[in-house]
Protein backbone atom coordinates (compact mmCIF):
# COMPACT_ATOMS: atom_id res chain seq x y z
CA UNK A 1 0.00 0.00 0.00
CA UNK A 2 1.49 3.57 -1.01
CA UNK A 3 1.47 6.28 1.74
CA UNK A 4 0.72 9.61 0.83
CA UNK A 5 1.03 12.89 2.94
CA UNK A 6 -1.37 15.73 2.12
CA UNK A 7 -0.43 18.74 3.04
CA UNK A 8 -4.20 21.32 4.05
CA UNK A 9 -7.44 19.91 4.56
CA UNK A 10 -8.93 22.23 1.97
CA UNK A 11 -11.45 20.97 -0.52
CA UNK A 12 -8.55 20.56 -2.78
CA UNK A 13 -6.88 18.30 -0.22
CA UNK A 14 -9.40 16.44 0.83
CA UNK A 15 -11.02 15.77 -2.54
CA UNK A 16 -8.05 14.51 -3.66
CA UNK A 17 -7.26 12.70 -0.61
CA UNK A 18 -10.63 10.85 -0.43
CA UNK A 19 -10.32 9.47 -3.94
CA UNK A 20 -6.94 8.18 -3.02
CA UNK A 21 -8.34 6.35 -0.15
CA UNK A 22 -11.08 4.60 -1.80
CA UNK A 23 -8.72 3.46 -4.40
CA UNK A 24 -6.66 1.75 -1.42
CA UNK A 25 -3.77 4.12 -0.74
CA UNK A 26 -2.54 5.25 2.91
CA UNK A 27 -3.42 8.33 3.21
CA UNK A 28 -2.35 11.38 6.07
CA UNK A 29 -3.73 14.86 5.69
CA UNK A 30 -1.90 17.49 7.87
CA UNK A 31 -4.16 20.68 8.87
CA UNK A 32 -2.22 23.89 10.52
CA UNK A 33 -5.94 24.72 11.77
CA UNK A 34 -8.48 22.89 13.99
CA UNK A 35 -10.81 21.97 11.39
CA UNK A 36 -11.08 21.42 8.03
CA UNK A 37 -11.68 23.97 5.40
CA UNK A 38 -9.24 25.87 4.06
CA UNK A 39 -10.17 29.31 2.88
CA UNK A 40 -14.38 27.58 3.53
CA UNK A 41 -15.59 29.15 6.75
CA UNK A 42 -18.62 29.11 8.21
CA UNK A 43 -20.09 30.35 11.23
CA UNK A 44 -23.87 30.67 12.97
CA UNK A 45 -24.32 33.66 14.84
CA UNK A 46 -27.22 35.34 16.43
CA UNK A 47 -29.63 33.76 13.76
CA UNK A 48 -27.23 34.25 10.44
CA UNK A 49 -25.49 32.09 8.51
CA UNK A 50 -22.17 33.60 7.57
CA UNK A 51 -19.89 32.40 4.73
CA UNK A 52 -16.65 34.00 5.10
CA UNK A 53 -14.98 32.26 2.15
CA UNK A 54 -16.91 31.59 -1.15
CA UNK A 55 -20.33 32.13 -0.96
CA UNK A 56 -21.37 29.61 -3.51
CA UNK A 57 -20.01 27.42 -5.89
CA UNK A 58 -21.07 26.63 -9.93
CA UNK A 59 -21.76 22.99 -10.82
CA UNK A 60 -19.45 23.68 -13.32
CA UNK A 61 -18.23 19.35 -13.43
CA UNK A 62 -20.56 16.31 -12.22
CA UNK A 63 -18.12 15.69 -9.81
CA UNK A 64 -19.06 18.06 -7.17
CA UNK A 65 -22.51 16.24 -6.76
CA UNK A 66 -20.96 12.69 -7.07
CA UNK A 67 -18.44 13.36 -4.07
CA UNK A 68 -21.31 15.50 -2.30
CA UNK A 69 -23.52 12.11 -2.63
CA UNK A 70 -20.89 9.83 -1.80
CA UNK A 71 -19.68 11.29 1.35
CA UNK A 72 -23.91 11.62 2.37
CA UNK A 73 -24.45 15.58 1.55
CA UNK A 74 -26.08 15.28 -1.54
CA UNK A 75 -29.75 16.14 0.70
CA UNK A 76 -28.36 19.12 1.98
CA UNK A 77 -27.47 20.39 -1.30
CA UNK A 78 -29.15 23.59 -2.38
CA UNK A 79 -29.11 25.96 -5.57
CA UNK A 80 -29.72 29.12 -6.00
CA UNK A 81 -33.02 30.90 -6.25
CA UNK A 82 -33.44 32.15 -9.99
CA UNK A 83 -33.82 35.53 -9.05
CA UNK A 84 -30.19 35.50 -8.24
CA UNK A 85 -29.88 34.85 -11.90
CA UNK A 86 -30.01 39.05 -12.14
CA UNK A 87 -26.82 40.35 -11.13
CA UNK A 88 -26.68 43.80 -10.94
CA UNK A 89 -23.83 46.54 -12.13
CA UNK A 90 -23.02 49.68 -9.98
CA UNK A 91 -22.92 52.87 -13.18
CA UNK A 92 -23.50 56.73 -11.72
CA UNK A 93 -24.73 55.86 -8.88
CA UNK A 94 -27.52 53.70 -10.21
CA UNK A 95 -27.62 49.80 -10.45
CA UNK A 96 -28.47 48.59 -13.67
CA UNK A 97 -29.16 44.65 -14.13
CA UNK A 98 -26.27 42.73 -16.23
CA UNK A 99 -27.77 41.77 -19.56
CA UNK A 100 -27.77 38.18 -19.98
CA UNK A 101 -29.24 37.64 -23.98
CA UNK A 102 -28.67 39.47 -27.12
CA UNK A 103 -32.37 40.84 -26.90
CA UNK A 104 -31.29 42.27 -23.33
CA UNK A 105 -27.99 43.53 -23.96
CA UNK A 106 -29.89 45.41 -26.98
CA UNK A 107 -32.09 47.41 -24.56
CA UNK A 108 -30.25 48.01 -21.58
CA UNK A 109 -28.91 51.25 -20.54
CA UNK A 110 -25.88 49.98 -18.70
CA UNK A 111 -23.95 50.55 -22.20
CA UNK A 112 -23.78 53.13 -25.00
CA UNK A 113 -25.25 52.55 -28.58
CA UNK A 114 -21.47 53.35 -29.48
CA UNK A 115 -20.14 50.21 -26.73
CA UNK A 116 -23.05 47.85 -28.02
CA UNK A 117 -21.98 48.41 -31.93
CA UNK A 118 -18.58 47.80 -30.51
CA UNK A 119 -19.39 44.64 -29.09
CA UNK A 120 -21.53 43.30 -32.46
CA UNK A 121 -17.67 44.04 -34.22
CA UNK A 122 -16.47 40.96 -31.87
CA UNK A 123 -16.65 38.38 -35.11
CA UNK A 124 -14.52 40.46 -37.10
CA UNK A 125 -11.64 40.83 -34.74
CA UNK A 126 -8.21 39.16 -35.22
CA UNK A 127 -6.29 36.78 -32.73
CA UNK A 128 -3.67 38.09 -30.60
CA UNK A 129 -0.04 37.10 -31.46
CA UNK A 130 1.07 37.57 -27.93
CA UNK A 131 -1.21 35.58 -25.75
CA UNK A 132 0.51 34.50 -22.81
CA UNK A 133 1.66 37.74 -21.72
CA UNK A 134 -1.41 39.55 -22.00
CA UNK A 135 -3.42 41.40 -19.97
CA UNK A 136 -7.02 40.55 -19.30
CA UNK A 137 -7.91 44.32 -19.96
CA UNK A 138 -6.25 44.36 -23.30
CA UNK A 139 -7.41 41.34 -24.18
CA UNK A 140 -11.32 42.65 -23.47
CA UNK A 141 -10.14 46.17 -24.60
CA UNK A 142 -9.01 44.77 -28.16
CA UNK A 143 -12.02 42.37 -28.51
CA UNK A 144 -15.26 44.18 -26.96
CA UNK A 145 -13.79 47.80 -26.33
CA UNK A 146 -13.51 50.06 -23.43
CA UNK A 147 -16.38 50.17 -22.08
CA UNK A 148 -17.46 46.61 -21.71
CA UNK A 149 -14.42 46.48 -20.46
CA UNK A 150 -14.90 49.31 -17.88
CA UNK A 151 -18.26 48.10 -16.87
CA UNK A 152 -19.05 44.38 -17.53
CA UNK A 153 -15.13 42.80 -16.95
CA UNK A 154 -13.71 45.50 -14.37
CA UNK A 155 -16.16 44.47 -11.79
CA UNK A 156 -16.59 40.76 -12.93
CA UNK A 157 -12.70 40.47 -12.68
CA UNK A 158 -12.74 42.00 -8.60
CA UNK A 159 -16.03 40.02 -7.68
CA UNK A 160 -13.95 36.63 -8.70
CA UNK A 161 -10.52 37.27 -8.04
CA UNK A 162 -10.35 40.31 -5.63
CA UNK A 163 -8.27 41.15 -9.08
CA UNK A 164 -7.15 43.72 -11.31
CA UNK A 165 -7.60 43.05 -14.83
CA UNK A 166 -4.56 45.80 -15.92
CA UNK A 167 -2.31 43.26 -14.24
CA UNK A 168 -4.20 39.15 -14.61
CA UNK A 169 -2.87 37.50 -17.21
CA UNK A 170 -5.63 36.41 -19.97
CA UNK A 171 -4.17 33.16 -20.36
CA UNK A 172 -3.42 32.19 -16.18
CA UNK A 173 -6.40 33.21 -15.00
CA UNK A 174 -9.24 32.89 -17.89
CA UNK A 175 -7.94 30.17 -20.20
CA UNK A 176 -11.39 29.03 -20.99
CA UNK A 177 -12.15 32.78 -22.73
CA UNK A 178 -8.14 32.89 -23.80
CA UNK A 179 -8.87 29.47 -25.82
CA UNK A 180 -12.01 30.58 -26.74
CA UNK A 181 -9.84 33.24 -29.24
CA UNK A 182 -6.88 30.66 -29.95
CA UNK A 183 -9.10 27.62 -31.08
CA UNK A 184 -11.59 29.40 -32.77
CA UNK A 185 -10.96 32.56 -33.65
CA UNK A 186 -13.31 35.02 -31.71
CA UNK A 187 -15.16 34.57 -28.40
CA UNK A 188 -18.94 34.60 -30.20
CA UNK A 189 -17.23 31.52 -32.62
CA UNK A 190 -15.87 29.96 -29.48
CA UNK A 191 -19.10 29.73 -27.25
CA UNK A 192 -21.20 28.45 -30.02
CA UNK A 193 -18.51 25.76 -31.05
CA UNK A 194 -17.33 25.23 -27.61
CA UNK A 195 -20.72 24.56 -26.27
CA UNK A 196 -20.30 20.88 -27.88
CA UNK A 197 -17.27 20.33 -26.72
CA UNK A 198 -18.27 20.59 -22.71
CA UNK A 199 -21.69 18.81 -23.87
CA UNK A 200 -19.63 15.51 -24.95
CA UNK A 201 -17.26 16.35 -21.62
CA UNK A 202 -20.86 16.33 -19.27
CA UNK A 203 -19.27 20.11 -18.46
CA UNK A 204 -21.45 23.02 -17.90
CA UNK A 205 -20.23 27.00 -18.96
CA UNK A 206 -20.05 28.86 -15.55
CA UNK A 207 -22.70 31.30 -17.61
CA UNK A 208 -24.97 28.32 -17.32
CA UNK A 209 -23.66 26.20 -14.08
CA UNK A 210 -26.46 25.79 -11.72
CA UNK A 211 -25.16 28.06 -8.29
CA UNK A 212 -24.93 25.80 -5.35
CA UNK A 213 -24.29 25.35 -1.77
CA UNK A 214 -25.54 23.62 1.31
CA UNK A 215 -28.00 23.96 4.10
CA UNK A 216 -25.13 24.80 6.36
CA UNK A 217 -22.69 26.82 4.55
CA UNK A 218 -20.02 25.82 2.12
CA UNK A 219 -17.99 24.61 4.88
CA UNK A 220 -20.10 21.61 5.16
CA UNK A 221 -18.38 20.05 2.20
CA UNK A 222 -15.19 19.69 3.21
CA UNK A 223 -15.85 18.86 6.80
CA UNK A 224 -18.19 15.99 5.28
CA UNK A 225 -15.20 14.75 3.66
CA UNK A 226 -13.05 15.21 6.29
CA UNK A 227 -15.52 13.46 8.71
CA UNK A 228 -15.46 10.61 5.80
CA UNK A 229 -11.67 10.16 6.41
CA UNK A 230 -11.43 11.50 10.20
CA UNK A 231 -8.72 8.39 11.37
CA UNK A 232 -6.79 10.04 8.47
CA UNK A 233 -6.75 13.80 9.28
CA UNK A 234 -4.40 15.25 11.67
CA UNK A 235 -5.36 18.76 13.11
CA UNK A 236 -2.79 21.47 14.69
CA UNK A 237 -0.06 19.97 12.66
CA UNK A 238 2.48 22.62 11.48
CA UNK A 239 4.42 21.39 8.73
CA UNK A 240 8.08 23.13 9.02
CA UNK A 241 10.07 21.24 6.07
CA UNK A 242 10.02 17.96 3.35
CA UNK A 243 13.26 16.59 2.53
CA UNK A 244 14.50 12.83 0.83
CA UNK A 245 13.71 10.51 3.72
CA UNK A 246 17.58 9.22 3.44
CA UNK A 247 19.03 5.89 5.82
CA UNK A 248 22.65 4.55 5.07
CA UNK A 249 21.53 2.06 2.64
CA UNK A 250 18.93 3.99 0.45
CA UNK A 251 17.44 6.93 -0.35
CA UNK A 252 13.73 6.30 -1.22
CA UNK A 253 10.50 8.28 0.05
CA UNK A 254 10.03 12.06 1.26
CA UNK A 255 10.21 12.96 5.08
CA UNK A 256 7.60 15.50 6.58
CA UNK A 257 8.80 17.30 9.47
CA UNK A 258 5.55 19.03 11.32
CA UNK A 259 5.04 21.09 14.44
CA UNK A 260 1.80 19.50 16.84
CA UNK A 261 1.78 20.51 20.36
CA UNK A 262 4.96 22.15 20.52
CA UNK A 263 6.63 18.35 19.52
CA UNK A 264 8.17 18.20 16.06
CA UNK A 265 7.18 14.47 14.26
CA UNK A 266 7.89 13.34 11.19
CA UNK A 267 6.25 10.93 8.36
CA UNK A 268 7.72 8.94 5.85
CA UNK A 269 5.61 8.42 2.44
CA UNK A 270 5.79 7.76 -0.91
CA UNK A 271 3.82 10.41 -2.47
CA UNK A 272 3.47 14.14 -1.01
CA UNK A 273 0.96 16.38 -1.88
CA UNK A 274 0.62 20.18 -1.18
CA UNK A 275 -2.22 21.95 -1.11
CA UNK A 276 -1.27 25.17 1.15
CA UNK A 277 -1.04 28.44 0.01
CA UNK A 278 1.81 29.25 -2.40
CA UNK A 279 3.68 31.76 0.48
CA UNK A 280 3.45 29.04 2.90
CA UNK A 281 4.82 26.09 0.97
CA UNK A 282 7.57 28.13 -0.29
CA UNK A 283 9.38 27.57 3.18
CA UNK A 284 8.70 24.42 3.05
CA UNK A 285 10.00 23.04 -0.07
CA UNK A 286 12.86 25.66 -0.36
CA UNK A 287 15.55 23.09 0.87
CA UNK A 288 14.83 20.91 -2.13
CA UNK A 289 14.91 23.88 -4.28
CA UNK A 290 15.94 27.71 -3.39
CA UNK A 291 14.28 28.79 -6.94
CA UNK A 292 11.36 27.62 -5.50
CA UNK A 293 10.59 30.32 -3.07
CA UNK A 294 11.29 32.78 -5.72
CA UNK A 295 8.20 31.52 -7.50
CA UNK A 296 6.01 30.66 -4.66
CA UNK A 297 6.33 34.19 -2.89
CA UNK A 298 5.73 36.10 -6.12
CA UNK A 299 2.27 34.98 -5.84
CA UNK A 300 0.57 37.96 -4.80
CA UNK A 301 -2.20 37.06 -2.66
CA UNK A 302 -3.70 40.68 -1.59
CA UNK A 303 -6.01 41.16 1.52
CA UNK A 304 -10.01 41.31 1.52
CA UNK A 305 -12.07 42.08 3.66
CA UNK A 306 -15.63 40.06 4.16
CA UNK A 307 -17.98 42.34 5.89
CA UNK A 308 -21.59 40.83 7.18
CA UNK A 309 -24.19 43.14 7.60
CA UNK A 310 -27.77 42.26 9.05
CA UNK A 311 -30.89 44.37 8.62
CA UNK A 312 -34.14 44.58 9.16
CA UNK A 313 -36.36 44.07 5.78
CA UNK A 314 -38.09 47.41 7.00
CA UNK A 315 -35.44 48.95 6.29
CA UNK A 316 -34.53 48.61 2.80
CA UNK A 317 -36.32 50.50 0.26
CA UNK A 318 -35.61 48.59 -2.87
CA UNK A 319 -36.46 44.77 -4.24
CA UNK A 320 -33.35 42.38 -3.56
CA UNK A 321 -34.42 40.60 -6.66
CA UNK A 322 -31.18 39.76 -7.74
CA UNK A 323 -27.66 37.90 -6.79
CA UNK A 324 -26.01 41.18 -5.78
CA UNK A 325 -23.96 44.05 -7.46
CA UNK A 326 -20.77 44.61 -8.44
CA UNK A 327 -18.92 48.24 -8.55
CA UNK A 328 -16.49 48.98 -11.21
CA UNK A 329 -13.33 50.92 -10.14
CA UNK A 330 -14.30 54.23 -12.76
CA UNK A 331 -16.88 54.27 -10.05
CA UNK A 332 -14.35 55.17 -7.26
CA UNK A 333 -16.31 53.32 -4.45
CA UNK A 334 -14.44 52.12 -1.10
CA UNK A 335 -16.07 48.41 -1.81
CA UNK A 336 -16.09 45.67 -4.60
CA UNK A 337 -19.00 44.96 -4.35
CA UNK A 338 -22.43 42.89 -2.30
CA UNK A 339 -23.71 39.86 -2.35
CA UNK A 340 -27.93 39.65 -0.87
CA UNK A 341 -26.98 35.80 0.74
CA UNK A 342 -30.74 35.51 2.03
CA UNK A 343 -31.97 36.46 -1.05
CA UNK A 344 -29.59 33.79 -2.76
CA UNK A 345 -30.03 30.47 -0.20
CA UNK A 346 -32.85 29.99 2.03
CA UNK A 347 -32.50 30.03 5.80
CA UNK A 348 -29.31 32.23 6.21
CA UNK A 349 -31.40 34.59 8.08
CA UNK A 350 -34.94 34.65 9.93
CA UNK A 351 -37.82 35.93 6.90
CA UNK A 352 -38.30 39.04 8.56
CA UNK A 353 -34.20 40.01 8.03
CA UNK A 354 -32.19 40.30 5.03
CA UNK A 355 -28.06 39.47 4.64
CA UNK A 356 -25.28 40.67 2.84
CA UNK A 357 -21.90 39.95 2.47
CA UNK A 358 -20.07 42.99 1.02
CA UNK A 359 -16.30 42.91 -0.04
CA UNK A 360 -13.36 45.49 0.65
CA UNK A 361 -9.76 45.91 -0.76
CA UNK A 362 -8.56 43.28 -3.54
CA UNK A 363 -5.86 44.33 -5.72
CA UNK A 364 -7.52 47.10 -6.47
CA UNK A 365 -6.39 48.90 -3.52
CA UNK A 366 -4.29 46.71 -1.33
CA UNK A 367 -3.22 49.55 0.48
CA UNK A 368 -6.94 50.89 1.98
CA UNK A 369 -6.27 48.87 4.90
CA UNK A 370 -3.73 51.19 6.37
CA UNK A 371 -7.11 53.42 7.43
CA UNK A 372 -8.26 52.80 10.76
CA UNK A 373 -10.83 49.74 10.59
CA UNK A 374 -13.70 51.95 12.43
CA UNK A 375 -13.29 54.61 9.84
CA UNK A 376 -12.77 52.11 6.67
CA UNK A 377 -15.97 50.39 8.06
CA UNK A 378 -18.10 53.40 8.73
CA UNK A 379 -17.09 54.38 4.86
CA UNK A 380 -18.24 51.42 3.59
CA UNK A 381 -21.38 51.84 5.24
CA UNK A 382 -22.61 54.83 4.26
CA UNK A 383 -21.64 54.11 0.60
CA UNK A 384 -23.61 50.85 0.87
CA UNK A 385 -26.77 52.10 2.72
CA UNK A 386 -26.79 55.15 -0.14
CA UNK A 387 -26.61 52.61 -3.27
CA UNK A 388 -28.23 49.54 -1.64
CA UNK A 389 -31.52 52.18 -0.15
CA UNK A 390 -31.11 51.11 3.15
CA UNK A 391 -32.00 53.55 6.50
CA UNK A 392 -31.08 53.16 9.77
CA UNK A 393 -27.64 50.82 11.23
CA UNK A 394 -27.60 46.79 11.03
CA UNK A 395 -29.05 45.00 13.27
CA UNK A 396 -25.95 42.32 13.10
CA UNK A 397 -22.11 42.86 11.70
CA UNK A 398 -19.51 40.75 11.81
CA UNK A 399 -16.02 41.07 9.45
CA UNK A 400 -12.88 38.39 8.77
CA UNK A 401 -10.08 40.00 7.33
CA UNK A 402 -8.31 37.82 4.88
CA UNK A 403 -4.65 39.24 4.82
CA UNK A 404 -3.41 36.93 1.99
CA UNK A 405 -6.93 35.69 -0.08
CA UNK A 406 -6.94 34.85 -3.80
CA UNK A 407 -3.61 34.45 -5.97
CA UNK A 408 -3.49 36.43 -8.31
CA UNK A 409 -2.73 34.64 -12.05
CA UNK A 410 -0.86 38.15 -13.01
CA UNK A 411 0.83 38.23 -16.32
CA UNK A 412 3.57 36.09 -16.34
CA UNK A 413 1.83 33.54 -14.16
CA UNK A 414 3.03 30.96 -17.20
CA UNK A 415 6.45 31.20 -16.00
CA UNK A 416 5.59 30.14 -12.17
CA UNK A 417 3.64 27.50 -13.89
CA UNK A 418 6.19 25.88 -15.49
CA UNK A 419 8.52 26.53 -12.45
CA UNK A 420 5.98 23.96 -10.89
CA UNK A 421 5.89 21.02 -13.82
CA UNK A 422 9.71 21.05 -13.50
CA UNK A 423 9.46 21.04 -9.61
CA UNK A 424 7.48 18.29 -9.76
CA UNK A 425 9.47 16.45 -12.64
CA UNK A 426 12.52 16.91 -10.57
CA UNK A 427 11.18 15.57 -7.52
CA UNK A 428 9.33 12.56 -8.51
CA UNK A 429 6.60 11.90 -5.64
CA UNK A 430 5.75 15.14 -4.78
CA UNK A 431 2.71 16.97 -6.25
CA UNK A 432 1.40 20.63 -5.92
CA UNK A 433 -1.47 21.26 -5.95
CA UNK A 434 -4.27 24.02 -4.48
CA UNK A 435 -5.91 26.90 -5.47
CA UNK A 436 -2.72 29.07 -6.91
CA UNK A 437 -2.69 26.30 -9.86
CA UNK A 438 -5.69 25.26 -12.47
CA UNK A 439 -8.06 27.91 -11.17
CA UNK A 440 -9.52 29.38 -8.13
CA UNK A 441 -12.77 28.73 -7.88
CA UNK A 442 -14.39 25.79 -6.00
CA UNK A 443 -14.92 23.72 -9.07
CA UNK A 444 -11.91 24.31 -10.45
CA UNK A 445 -10.61 22.87 -7.02
CA UNK A 446 -12.39 19.91 -7.27
CA UNK A 447 -11.93 19.10 -10.86
CA UNK A 448 -8.36 19.41 -10.64
CA UNK A 449 -8.43 17.39 -7.84
CA UNK A 450 -9.27 14.16 -9.62
CA UNK A 451 -6.27 15.31 -12.25
CA UNK A 452 -4.19 15.20 -9.51
CA UNK A 453 -5.42 11.64 -7.68
CA UNK A 454 -5.14 10.23 -11.39
CA UNK A 455 -1.22 12.18 -11.54
CA UNK A 456 -0.09 10.00 -8.59
CA UNK A 457 -1.66 6.58 -9.54
CA UNK A 458 -0.10 6.76 -12.83
CA UNK A 459 3.27 7.73 -11.50
CA UNK A 460 6.59 6.07 -10.00
CA UNK A 461 7.56 7.44 -6.26
CA UNK A 462 11.02 8.00 -5.69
Amino acid sequence: MKKVTILGAGISGLATAYWLHKDGYDVTILEAKGEAGGAMETIREDGFLIDFGPNSGLETTPLIHELADEVGLSSEMIYANESANKRYILRNNELYPLPTTPQAFIKTKLFSTKAKLRVAAEPFIGKSNDGYYQSMAQFVRRRLGQEFLDYAIDPFVSGVFAGDPNKLSVKSAFPKLYRLEEVYGGLVKGMIKGAKERKQRAEQSKQSAKMFSFVNGMQSFPKAIAEQLKEHVLYGCRVTNVERASTELSTKGWKVLYEKDGKLNEIISDYILSTIPAHTASKIFSSLDKEFVNHADNIFYPPVMILYLGFRKDQIARPLDGFGYLIPSKEQKIFLGSIWSSTIFPNRCDDDKAAFTLFIGGARSPNLFEMEKEKLIDKVLHEFKEITKVNGEPIFMKERMWQKAIPQYNIGYIEHENYFDKFEKDNPGIFIGGNFRGGISVGDCVKNSEIVFNKIKSSVPL
